[in-house]
């Protein structure tokens, strides 16, 4: 029983159990990759490391991470660097935009000090290729600085931007003079470095998108910059240049007019001041500190400011023909009252006889 169970078993020999082993062990693994187990031959790939989190120069996610914020970042040029200009700039480069200052003065030092760099050519500033010009100029000198501008050196998909206080006439320049290719954006933000110097939250920005291209680049580009004062909490107005000067010619020329007027009584602060009159004094500040061509240009390029002049001026003849109508009749009454009285009186007696 026995030598039959061995003839069954199959016989081990030195061939057969030479063709079950492998003739040679597997290669090692490349050196520059690392494997986290033994290849398996039924697998043609291999699980590999690619990147270390601990290797941050070199970690995919950080790459990524700065290669997005970078992309929602601007490059901007400011035309006129002055007290406007930079009150914009401080907050721009502050939220990360790269600024170019351009100003017919020297503002080098300015520049530096805030982190802008400044140009005194506007050829070379427009051969830096900004993304958007930023038109912080006086209203009065827009149409000669636009002319002075090399457009042939920009980009042709350059956005321009003004914050003029306002709107139809920049509006108007603006798609005149531009080549088309050129996206406009009219804005204006309606406060000032006295006004917005410590929050801008809850200031209105108005703004109407004049003329931007369909492409998804310049479509995000113009988003990105009306983003800078969204960000600050200002409250966005989107309405047309023309609903603009409307409203802005009874509440901007207005409020500038008052303050002007009260400049010329020249306030001052007593022991007694009331908050009304403390509200007064600081119109007169908040108005007086802005030059006279900006108060000049929201009367000479709004259309709907000499109509509210007038109607200002008939407002005060009509308050002061109240006024001395009142006066007049409490004179009459002192001077005239007792005589008109009994004239009155021996009137009616005469009439009491005659009747009889």
């Amino acid at each position: 029983m026995s030598s039959l169970s061995s003839l069954q078993r199959p016989l081990i020999t030195r061939s057969s159990l030479h063709r079950r082993l492998p003739l040679s062990p597997p290669p090692p693994p490349p050196p520059d990759r690392l494997c986290l187990r033994p290849p398996n031959p039924h697998h043609s790939r291999r699980l590999e490391i690619r990147a270390l989190d601990a290797a941050q120069p070199f970690d995919l996610e950080s790459r990524f991470s700065d290669r997005i914020q970078k992309s929602s970042k601007l490059k901007i040029a400011i035309i006129g660097f002055g007290n406007f200009g930079q009150f914009l700039a401080k907050t721009l480069i502050r939220q990360g935009h790269t600024i170019l200052a351009y100003s017919r003065s020297d503002y080098s030092d300015v520049a530096a000090s805030l982190g802008a760099s400044f140009f005194s050519d506007a050829d070379d500033l427009c051969e830096e290729h900004p993304e958007v010009i930023l038109l912080c100029t006086s209203i009065l000198s827009t149409e000669k600085v636009l002319r002075s501008l090399p457009f042939q050196r920009l980009k042709r998909s350059t956005l321009f931007v003004d914050v003029l206080s306002v709107k139809e006439f920049p509006r108007s320049l603006l798609t005149q003079m531009l080549p088309l290719d050129f996206d406009i954006l009219c804005t204006h933000p309606m406060f000032g470095p006295e006004s917005g110097k410590d929050s801008w939250n809850k200031l209105p920005f108005v703004y109407e998108k004049v003329r931007i291209g369909t492409d998804e680049s310049r479509i995000s580009r113009c988003e990105k910059f009306l983003d800078i004062f969204a960000k600050e909490g200002c409250r966005m107005v989107e309405m047309s240049c023309a609903d603009h000067d409307r409203h802005a010619a009874g509440t901007q020329f207005i409020t500038h007019t008052m303050g002007r007027i009260l400049e010329k009584l020249k306030l001052e602060s007593t022991p007694i001041n009331t908050k009304g009159y403390e509200t007064l004094l600081d119109l007169v500040e908040n108005t007086a500190s802005d030059s006279f061509d900006l108060y000049y240009g929201l009367f000479m390029y709004n259309k709907n400011a000499l109509e509210e002049l007038e109607r200002l001026d008939l407002a005060f003849e009509s308050l002061k023909k109240e006024l001395f109508g009142q006066l007049h009749d409490i004179l009459r009454k002192q001077l005239f009252g007792k005589a008109e009285g009994s004239e009155g009186s021996e009137g009616l007696e005469s009439l009491e006889s005659q009747n009889n």
